[in-house]
């Protein structure tokens, strides 16, 4: 931190003024620092396979829909493991899982990927004008695979080499509605 010192015949309201802005310029880097990611527990990934891992942001901009909870504690994290394929208009899914595990010695978890099975997909006749496109074709599909937020540890992911990992936050909304008793 920087330090000020008062200049021979100077007044103490400037001393302060000094002070109050060394604080805040100190502050302000201290906001824009992004903590150093340990991984030491985490063991590096094996022949063939990917650590991806999920640094999630520890404050992040307010939803401008007041109907989302504010509160990280009712968000989850989507994680969506697959690969890029040309498609058509059929919908097509990955073969594979993803489990939960938890890492020995530090009761961490982590997530592992299985080895993707063949692609399975429905069989429609396309129209005849629509060509074939890039997609981001995920396991399970469609099936959410999620987790709890929190921004003070990782989320490592360990998968097959040839796969992607993409993740997306799920905001709760605030209200709670009841249910029927039948």
């Amino acid at each position: 931190m920087t330090s000020f010192k008062a200049a021979a015949g100077s007044t103490p309201r400037l001393t302060l003024a000094c002070l109050a802005l060394g604080t805040l310029i100190a502050a302000q880097g201290a906001a824009q620092a992004i903590p150093r990611l340990d991984l030491k527990p985490f063991p590096a990934a094996a022949a063939g396979e990917r650590r991806w891992v999920i640094q999630l942001p520890g404050l992040l901009q307010p939803s401008p829909d007041p109907a989302l909870s504010p509160n990280p504690a009712d968000w989850r994290v989507e994680l969506m493991v697959g690969r890029t394929m040309e498609v058509d208009c059929n919908h097509r899914r990955l073969g594979g899982s993803i489990k939960a595990e938890s890492l020995k010695g530090w009761g961490y978890t982590v997530y592992r990927v299985t080895a993707p099975g063949p692609v399975a997909s429905t069989l429609m006749a396309c129209p005849p004008n629509e060509k074939p496109r890039q997609a981001f074709v995920t396991l399970g599909g469609g099936k959410p695979f999620v987790v709890p937020y929190n921004a003070s540890l990782p989320i490592v992911i360990y998968a097959p080499a040839d796969l992607e990992v993409r993740w997306r936050l799920w905001k709760a909304e605030k209200r709670q509605r009841p249910a029927q008793v039948l």
